[in-house]
């Protein structure tokens, strides 16, 4: 039987925040803004869980004339269930003050 791995923290994230989103569409670029993660971790990110089974996507016609179309994703009911049972982590690291560093 296959290992199943562990979700990094940036794909619990991302899970996370689409899950809040419900049943609506997301794009990737308000994706990064949200969560705070960078378009090269981003976008693979969202094709390999698109593959998966956990979005499913779609091209979106532009909303303004000139504008390119938008690719937008949303969780689909194995998304839902993944991002349920993977909330996000809290950093491991714990913080340290600036008196601690300069001890």
């Amino acid at each position: 039987m296959p290992q199943a791995r562990t979700l990094s923290a940036p794909a619990r994230k991302l899970l996370a925040l689409m899950l809040q989103a419900s049943d609506g569409w997301c794009h990737g670029y308000d994706l990064c803004r949200q969560a705070g993660i960078k378009s090269g971790t981003l976008y693979p990110l969202l094709i390999r869980l698109e593959g998966q089974g956990y979005l499913e996507a779609k091209w979106q016609e532009p909303v303004e004339r000139g504008r390119p179309p938008r690719h937008a994703y949303r969780l689909t009911a194995k998304g839902r269930q993944l991002a349920a049972e993977n909330p996000p982590v809290e950093s491991q690291r714990p913080a340290v003050g600036r008196s601690e560093r300069f001890a």
